[in-house]
């Protein structure tokens, strides 16, 4: 069997990074580690190849090659996977499609004619689909019955072979899935329920020896939606991890996404340091207690926020956020207030989104039973309006929004923020071999300089901050150059979120007049 790996384009999101990449000469982030674990569990004796459409398109070779062709895909990839399901289908195709997106819709693919749905965790549906396949079958929807949970811990180690490695900034791995608290809005828990499945060190550590011998000596991220879901577990893994990298020589940085508590774990952020982690993304949401008890965020409540993130600063981990703006009952004026938190938590990287009511979700299908809910089959991403009616006015929500992004990624106070978090960051507890750097980095180092310290008007900010790091934290200042350079992406994305929300909000409130003309003529 030949088989054909496909994954769709993304849009412009927060995470596309287009202009940091284009600076160290890569095409993309990260890879897509789903479609690489299904070439894994797929019988070996079947041929694949795999095309990153992120990368580059399908060549008339690759399609003429393949016998099945299989698609992965997460929400906000939706209209690029729907076009290549037609296309293959257009070429008389036999196509197969999995992942985050169909198992949460699955009749929208269907309809784009998809004839296998391989949906949940591939662990219990691939061989299902491999059995159809087997015996002639040309369709098929493939299920975990009852909501069965796969045994991660049988998992084989992902075939990182088909992936066109140089093309990407950093690679993927995931230690576990599921997450054990129980947030309203999101998908996970849906996806991969509330009790954190984990591999063994052994196998993750295979996972990196594959990496290692691959020649791969960048960065790693820890895909896992909570990664110290399984506390007990994630230690295990980080003492025997913190051996490997000592005797490698430390080839790997790491970060990875954790619940805020992470803070209250002196020991597991000290082993986290020790194996080289640097960097941690936590969903922070709002500052705002009462959308969190309301939204079910309760571990952000036990403890203060602000202080939680400067624990885990401090101790050597930069801070990423995730905050979101819409939560019903929200007071006016939660877009600054989110600002004000990223200013005093000095937090350089926060993803910002309005709130969306992702499918069969806790909040999905509260506001189905209240009549609230909007556009099901909509694209979810930075640049869209909310899909439900809120509980105050979608215009004012929407401009909070716009203000918000627009002023957390102003060149002054990004560089601002990002120095007072350096300062604060815990110096490397991991000491790799010194290595010349590349052309490729020398030169978007200059770039950087160029641009933020002569071209623009933090020119002096940049050069103070710079030497000031360099003189009072040593440790981090080629770790502080990176986080300056993410500005680059920023600066043109908060343009494009500002002109995206602003064209759809004049197109909402020109219906919303429309609609209500007839009720004046009426009157």
């Amino acid at each position: 069997m030949r088989v054909l790996l496909v994954y769709p384009l993304f849009p412009k999101t927060f995470w596309s990074y287009e202009k940091i990449l284009e600076l160290v000469n890569r095409k993309v982030l990260l890879p897509p580690l789903g479609l690489v674990t299904v070439a894994a569990i797929l019988p070996q004796e079947w041929e694949f190849k795999l095309v990153d459409r992120n990368i580059r398109p399908v060549t008339e070779e690759e399609w003429e090659w393949a016998e099945i062709v299989i698609f992965s895909a997460m929400i906000v990839q939706k209209a690029d996977l729907l076009a290549q399901i037609r296309e293959a289908k257009r070429r008389g195709k036999r196509v197969a499609a999995g992942g985050p997106y169909p198992t949460s819709l699955p009749e929208e693919v269907k309809q784009a004619g998809a004839d296998y749905l391989i949906l949940d965790e591939g662990e219990i549906t691939l061989p299902m689909f491999v059995g159809a396949v087997e015996l002639g079958e040309t369709r098929g929807v493939f299920r975990a019955a009852g909501g069965e949970k796969p045994d991660v811990t049988g998992t084989p180690i992902p075939r990182f072979d088909l992936l066109e490695l140089d093309a990407y900034d950093s690679m993927s791995v995931q230690f576990s899935r599921g997450c054990p608290f129980q947030c309203e809005f999101c998908d996970i828990i849906t996806l991969y329920g509330r009790k954190p499945r984990t591999k063994t060190p052994q196998q993750l550590l295979a996972e990196l020896d594959c990496l290692y011998e691959l020649g791969w000596r960048r960065s790693v991220f820890m895909v896992d939606d909570n990664f110290i879901g399984n506390k007990r577990n994630v230690k295990l893994f980080l003492k025997e991890l913190k051996v490997w990298q000592a005797e490698h020589q430390y080839p790997f940085r790491f970060n990875t996404e954790a619940s805020v508590d992470l803070a209250q774990d002196p020991e597991l952020m000290q082993l986290m340091v020790e194996c080289y982690f640097d960097a941690v993304f936590l969903g922070i949401e709002t500052p705002d207690e009462e959308s969190l008890q309301l939204t079910k965020k309760f571990q952000n409540t036990r403890n203060s926020l602000i202080e939680s993130v400067e624990t885990i600063t401090r101790a050597g981990l930069r801070p990423m956020a995730g905050f979101i703006i819409g939560f019903d009952g929200e007071k006016k004026g939660a877009g600054e207030r989110i600002v004000r938190f990223v200013e005093a938590g000095s937090i350089p990287t926060t993803t910002f989104a309005m709130l969306q009511a992702l499918p069969h979700t806790g909040l999905w299908n509260r506001l189905e039973k209240e009549g609230r809910l909007g556009n099901k089959d909509g694209t979810i991403n930075q640049t869209t309006l909310m899909n439900f009616i809120p509980t105050r006015p979608l215009e004012e929500i929407a401009r909070e929004y716009v203000e918000a992004f627009w002023q957390l990624y102003d060149a002054e106070q990004y560089i601002d923020r990002t120095y007072r978090c350096f300062l604060m960051l815990g110096a490397p507890a991991c000491h790799p071999p010194f290595k010349w750097p590349s052309w490729v980095d020398l030169r978007a180092l200059l770039i950087v300089c160029w641009r933020q310290g002569v071209k623009r008007k933090t020119r002096w900010k940049f050069w103070h901050h710079l030497f000031s790091i360099m003189k009072r934290n040593p440790g981090v200042w080629d770790h502080y150059l990176t986080v300056c350079a993410h500005n680059e992406h920023f600066l043109e994305y908060r343009q494009i979120v500002r002109d995206q929300i602003e064209a759809q909000l004049a197109e909402f409130l020109a219906q919303e007049a429309d609609r209500r003309v007839p009720v004046r003529l009426a009157s």
